[in-house]
Formats: C-alpha cells, sequence, structure tokens
C-alpha cells in the first residue's frame, strides 16, 4: 500500500470520527429517534448553499476514490469541514452530554465502521471503502440506534415496572395531560389549583415520556401523595397506550390540537386518534371543545359511557369556561361563577382544562377562586421579563406552534406603545411537515404588520419567513424592517445595541443549534 493510500484511509478515519461526534449530538438531542442524523444531515448538506457544494465535492470524491486516492482524500477533507456553520462543540443547549446510553450508542456506531474499513482493508479496497464509511456516517449512526433500541427497551422496563409498584403502593388518583400544545402549563396551574386542597405532585418540567414518566414516579412519588398529574407526550400511535397500562389515569384530559409533529403523525386526524388513547382507562374526560374535533371526541367518549367535562375559552355554557374580558378571567361551571379576576394575557383555554381537572379530583370551588388569583408564570411561555437594556421582552422560546405565535404577537400588541420598537426575533416553527412552510410564511406575515423590526435567525425557515414578511408590505401597508441573524446570539446582541425602555422584544421559538 503506498503512502498516498495510507494517508488517504487515516484522513476518511478522522472525518468519520469528526462526522460521528457531529451526528451522535443530534441523536441525542433528538431523542435517540432511528433516522434523526441521517434526516438533520440531509438539512444540512442541502439547505444552505456553500454546504451543497461542499456535500457534491465529498459524494463526487467517494465516487472517484477507487480511480485515485486524491479524490478519497478530498472527500475526507470536505467531510470532516462540513458541514459548515453546524458547530463541532454544542452551544444551545449545551454540549454532548457522554451519558451510558450515548456511549452504548458511539460504540456501536464505531464497532461497524471499523469492521466496514477494516474488511476493506483486507479485500484491497481500503481507500474506497474508509472515505464511503465517512460520507455514511449518519446511516451508521442510525444503524446503531436501531441495534440498540430492543436493548434500551429492556433496560428501561425494570424502571417502569420499579414505577407500576410504586404508583399502585401510594395509590394516588393519577390525573394524565396530553394535548398537542399547553400540555405543561395546563398542568402547572393545575397543580396550583389542587395545591390548597390536596397533596399533589406534578411530573417535573416536560417528562412526558415512558423514561420520563417513570423516573418521576420513582423519584418524586411519596407516600401520602394524593395527586399525580401525569404529563404524557407521543410521537407515534400507541405510545399514550403503553403509558396507560402502567400509569392509569382515573381524570385524563387533552388541552388542544394543532399542527406538531407532522412529520411523524402525518396529519392532525391521527394526532387527534394517537392523543385519545389517553381516554381508555380513565373514568372521567375533561376536553377542550372549543377545537370541532375535540367537540367530536367528547361525544364519543360520552357515547362509551364515561363522565366528560367540557372546556372552553369561548362558550360560557360549556361545563367549565374560562373567557377574558376587558383585561379580566372570568370563570364559570355550568354557568355559575367561580372567579372574576384581574389576569390578563393568561391561556384562557388552559385554564379552563386546568379548572375542570382541580373540582374533578374535588378541591372546593373557593379553593380553585382563591388560587386563581396567583397562577404562576411557566418558564419560556409568554413569560414577561424586563432586558437590561430596559425594554420589555416576552419569552415564548419553548415549542411554538401556529396557535402559540398567534397568542404571542397578540401580548406584543397589547405591550407595545405608539412610536416605540417591536421587534419579533424568531427562527420560525419546525416539525410541521408539509405545513411547515406555509405555517411560517403566515406567522411572518402577522409578525411583519405587528412589529416595526423582524430578526429571523437560522436558515431552517428564512425562505418561507423572509417571503411571508414580504407578503406583510404587499400593497399600501407598512411593514416591518427585516433583520438576518445567523444565530441566536447575534440576534440578542442587536437586541441589546437597539433597545431602551419602552421597547418591547418578542422571542419566539429558539432551536437549538443541530439546526440549520
Amino acid at each position: 500500500m503506498t503512502a498516498l493510500r495510507v494517508v488517504a484511509i487515516v484522513a476518511a478515519v478522522v472525518a468519520t470520527g469528526l462526522a460521528d461526534f457531529r451526528w451522535l449530538r443530534v441523536a441525542q438531542r433528538e431523542h435517540y429517534l432511528p433516522g434523526s442524523a441521517t434526516r438533520f444531515a440531509l438539512r444540512w448538506w442541502a439547505g444552505f448553499g456553500p454546504n451543497v457544494v461542499l456535500g457534491a465535492a465529498a459524494v463526487g470524491g467517494v465516487v472517484g476514490s477507487p480511480l485515485s486516492p486524491f479524490l478519497a482524500l478530498a472527500a475526507a477533507l470536505a467531510i470532516g469541514a462540513g458541514p459548515l456553520r453546524f458547530p463541532l462543540v454544542g452551544r444551545s443547549p449545551g454540549p454532548l452530554v457522554w451519558t451510558p446510553r450515548l456511549r452504548a450508542v458511539a460504540a456501536v456506531t464505531g464497532g461497524l465502521q471499523a469492521v466496514v474499513i477494516g474488511a476493506g482493508i483486507l479485500l484491497g479496497g481500503g481507500v474506497p471503502v474508509s472515505a464511503l464509511a465517512a460520507l455514511l456516517a449518519p446511516l451508521a449512526v442510525d444503524g446503531a440506534l436501531v441495534v440498540l433500541g430492543p436493548v434500551e427497551d429492556r433496560k428501561a422496563d425494570r424502571f417502569v415496572e420499579q414505577a407500576r409498584r410504586r404508583l399502585a403502593e401510594v395509590d394516588p388518583t393519577v390525573v394524565a395531560i396530553t394535548g398537542s400544545y399547553g400540555k405543561t402549563t395546563t398542568k402547572v396551574y393545575a397543580a396550583h389549583l389542587m395545591a390548597g386542597a390536596r397533596s399533589v405532585v406534578p411530573t417535573p418540567a416536560s417528562f412526558n415520556n415512558r423514561a420520563g414518566l417513570s423516573r418521576a414516579v420513582n423519584e418524586n412519588l411519596v407516600p401520602g401523595t394524593e395527586v399525580f398529574i401525569a404529563e404524557m407526550g407521543t410521537y407515534g400511535p400507541g405510545e399514550i397506550a403503553e403509558l396507560c397500562r402502567w400509569c392509569p389515569p382515573r381524570i385524563s384530559a387533552i388541552t388542544a390540537i394543532g399542527p406538531v409533529h407532522l412529520e411523524r403523525f402525518g396529519d392532525e386526524d391521527a394526532i387527534v386518534r394517537a392523543k385519545s388513547e389517553i381516554f381508555a382507562a380513565a373514568d372521567v374526560a375533561v376536553v377542550n371543545v372549543d377545537d370541532p374535533r375535540l367537540a367530536q371526541v367528547a361525544d364519543a367518549q360520552e357515547a362509551a359511557g364515561k363522565q366528560v367535562v367540557r372546556c372552553s375559552a369561548a362558550d360560557p355554557g360549556a361545563d367549565v369556561a374560562a373567557r377574558e374580558a376587558d383585561g379580566r378571567l372570568v370563570v364559570t361551571r355550568s354557568g355559575d361563577a367561580v372567579a372574576d379576576i384581574d389576569a390578563p394575557d393568561v391561556p384562557a383555554g388552559n385554564v379552563a382544562v386546568a379548572v375542570a381537572l382541580a373540582l374533578a379530583v374535588g378541591t372546593p370551588v373557593p379553593t380553585v377562586a382563591g388560587a386563581l388569583t396567583t397562577l404562576p408564570p411557566v418558564a419560556n411561555r409568554r413569560t414577561v421579563t424586563t432586558l437590561s437594556t430596559g425594554a420589555t421582552a416576552i419569552d415564548d422560546t419553548f415549542n411554538s406552534n401556529p396557535a402559540g405565535t398567534r397568542a404571542a404577537l397578540a401580548t406584543l400588541a397589547k405591550l407595545g406603545r405608539p412610536g416605540r420598537k417591536r421587534v419579533v426575533v424568531t427562527p420560525g416553527m419546525v416539525e410541521l411537515g408539509p405545513r411547515q412552510r406555509p405555517e411560517n410564511q403566515a406567522f411572518a406575515a402577522a409578525a411583519g404588520r405587528a412589529a416595526t423590526q423582524v430578526i429571523v435567525v437560522g436558515w431552517t425557515n428564512r425562505a418561507a419567513l423572509v417571503a411571508g414578511i414580504e407578503d406583510a408590505g404587499a400593497g399600501d401597508g407598512e411593514r416591518a424592517t427585516l433583520l438576518l441573524a445567523d444565530r441566536h446570539a447575534d440576534a440578542v446582541a442587536w437586541v441589546r445595541a437597539n433597545t431602551e425602555a419602552g421597547d418591547v422584544v418578542l422571542y419566539e421559538n429558539q432551536l437549538p443549534d443541530h439546526y440549520p
């Protein structure tokens, strides 16, 4: 083997290691879902002009590597350097964390690649095989995720069984909450409303999958707990049903349905079916019927013999209603007053569901009414703070969705003052499947009319957001000034340098840095 071939193989192995490091971080941040590394690799290589050129050079080098080690070396250099703008060491939300699970994925990935490259060398094709291994590193990571999936499931089984036993021992009333959005806010509100009359333990943060829910039970559920509130999320059919088998709720709720995770579900009807699994074991079904699809779900659950509590932010005749009127929140139960308080800009639909859940576990109406006056803020969900510049900030950076963006822009309009800056900082919305471009374009058009400046962050939705801002200025209407930022930190720097007291800044969504 010539020295040049050795150099080409070594360069390809180094490029493979660098690529593995990048795509392992993606796999970890995407909850170890098989296919995630390849999906994001394609986005990075195809979504940014210079990366398209670099990617083409890498593919061309690999294809030509059987003819010349120089081409394999060129491919290795392109793969090791790219994709451009993808940080090798993560910044947001943080760097790679070498958990036992990630170490196992890395070991299997590297083992698969070592076997392939070793076989290629023994058979005389070391140069093209090593170059190809570097190019296909995302597929190797995804292959390791598939191989290790059953192993991880078996590991999790013992924690799930431990959680099942603890639930049986403590025997709390289990309240389960799901929805495309609003789950966490509703959970926080419900726990707050119940706390004055019941010993209640909610799942922390967004611990809403199998691993998170079992961990929440095992670590937080203590003897004497009367109510356990379980937030339940899903990426596909059957997941919530499986959660309910070992964490069976007596009372279940759906907060809302929207085009979230459409990449995995396909359409919103599939989302409705998957979310409705939460009612299978429940005696009481609490449903936000402002969505006609959920109104049908409520009717179906009632026909199945469930006790159904219909909630609404629009219909005062609902079983539980919470409506905003002139800056006040009016809450009623079967038309009777529960509270009429000064609570502007709260998500009324979530309040209605939370009140229904609190009443369903036996919280007295006066206790609920009193607690409504002190509803806690929920982090990163339209949380209003003051920046160091004196400007007002609306932090709506968690899991943005079309309904949420409309509410956030309404908050911006409420807090904005004539003649002052109203700034929107956003990378747009993700995981909307085929609706991602039109939904982002519509959001940007609305933002362009509501704001004085819109800062578009990153490249994931840049084309759609820019088109939406242009739509906002169609005709004789004024539109916001468009600014572009490669990173969230660049947008923050602009805000710090250009805002002052009286200005309002809406941070609408923030994507981790494994998004382009």
